[in-house]
């Protein structure tokens, strides 16, 4: 049986939206998670640094989100949330899915703690110019893989609908366009309605 370690109202959310989109059997295990003002790392938690999201696949223990995404997706091919090794929009996916942890994220917590990126050094960029890809693929097609819905979609677009209301986003009717189309799916109306359990 495969277990989400989760907390409530975090970024573990989005697996259950994730697991809900692939049909997959899953339980829900809520665990502490250690916030700003402290606390300890849940023993019940087999992420190495105590955080959500984690999974368990009977046994197998796989945290980070992308790695999570890509692990369930080629787990659980049947609804095609992903893409296989013999899809040429593979290459996209995996790309997508590197850029929004590699890139995404560490643009995003640059532009909140506002730091300075280094530019030509380090190994991300300014939000500005990270989301000018990202608009510039989502003006091309409708999900960042290609025509399909895949669990890139999920990362950005639950991410992106989290700071739409933030000055951390750059305005862009094209990410408000692809936020909807993630955010209405039935899927993530049954994820938000499981999430406080």
């Amino acid at each position: 049986m495969l277990t989400l370690y989760h907390r409530p109202n975090t970024r573990s959310t989005r697996f259950i939206f994730l697991l809900e989109e692939l049909e997959a059997p899953y339980t829900i295990r809520t665990v502490a998670t250690r916030t700003r003002e402290g606390g300890e790392v849940d023993p019940a938690n087999p992420h190495p640094l105590g955080k959500v999201p984690a999974i368990s696949d009977d046994g197998v223990v796989v945290f980070e989100s992308v790695a999570i995404a890509l692990y369930l997706t080629d787990k659980f091919p049947k609804n095609r949330i992903g893409y296989t090794l013999d899809e040429p929009e593979r290459g996209a996916y995996l790309s997508w899915l590197a850029y929004y942890a590699g890139v995404i994220e560490p643009a995003f917590l640059s532009k909140f703690m506002g730091w300075q990126v280094p530019r030509g050094t380090a190994g991300w960029v300014a939000v500005e110019e990270a989301m000018a890809a990202v608009i510039g693929r989502l003006s091309q097609t409708p999900y960042l893989a290609g025509e399909r819905f895949t669990a890139a979609d999920v990362l950005y677009g639950t991410s992106f609908a989290m700071f739409a209301k933030s000055p951390l986003l750059p305005p862009s009717p094209v990410i408000d366009d692809y936020i909807r189309r993630v955010v209405t799916r039935p899927a993530f109306a049954r994820a938000m309605a499981k999430q406080s359990g």
